[in-house]
């Protein structure tokens, strides 16, 4: 059984997580509060507490994973933090994926945050995949259209581990 990492595990990674565990998966979803465990693990997900502002936290958590979701698409912080998450701790985070047992990386580039964010975000995904060969998927559906985003994830999932990129 292959397991999942969603990083931003609210509402939507939720959604995914479960849609994900249907189909055979293991999943662990984090979240930024130990209060929120409880909620993902009704959902059927095994919670984790990691900071995707420190990408230390979340690499504690990939040493089973197959795949890592970064869904931060409509993250809610301040400014210099949506950068950042999006930016050079995402890129620290490629850059350190390339020595742990993950084989896949999913990127959330649609969403509420500035559009230019998630583009940069989706070039950074880019580099790390011809710079490392890190099979990746870049998911730019819009997730207020719920059906049509988690479809868009679910086989961005599937077809990161049959890549040969």
């Amino acid at each position: 059984m292959a397991r999942a990492l969603i990083v931003g595990c609210g509402c939507r990674g939720q959604a995914l997580g479960q849609r994900l565990v249907a189909e055979g998966w293991a999943v662990r979803g984090t979240t930024r509060s130990e209060g929120r465990g409880e909620e993902i693990e009704t959902a059927g997900i095994e919670p984790a507490v990691a900071d995707p502002e420190r990408p230390g936290t979340l690499l504690d958590l990939v040493s089973d994973v197959a795949v890592v979701h970064w869904l931060l698409g409509t993250a809610q912080a301040d400014a210099d933090a949506i950068a950042a998450v999006h930016g050079p701790r995402l890129e620290r985070l490629l850059e350190r994926l390339v020595d742990t047992p993950v084989r896949g990386f999913v990127y959330e580039a649609g969403g509420t945050i500035p559009r230019s964010i998630l583009e940069g975000g989706a070039e950074i995904v880019r580099a790390a995949q011809r710079t490392w060969r890190i099979p990746a998927r870049i998911v730019d559906e819009d997730p207020a259209d719920h059906e049509t985003w988690l479809d868009a994830m679910a086989r961005a999932t599937t077809a990161v581990l049959t890549s040969n990129e």
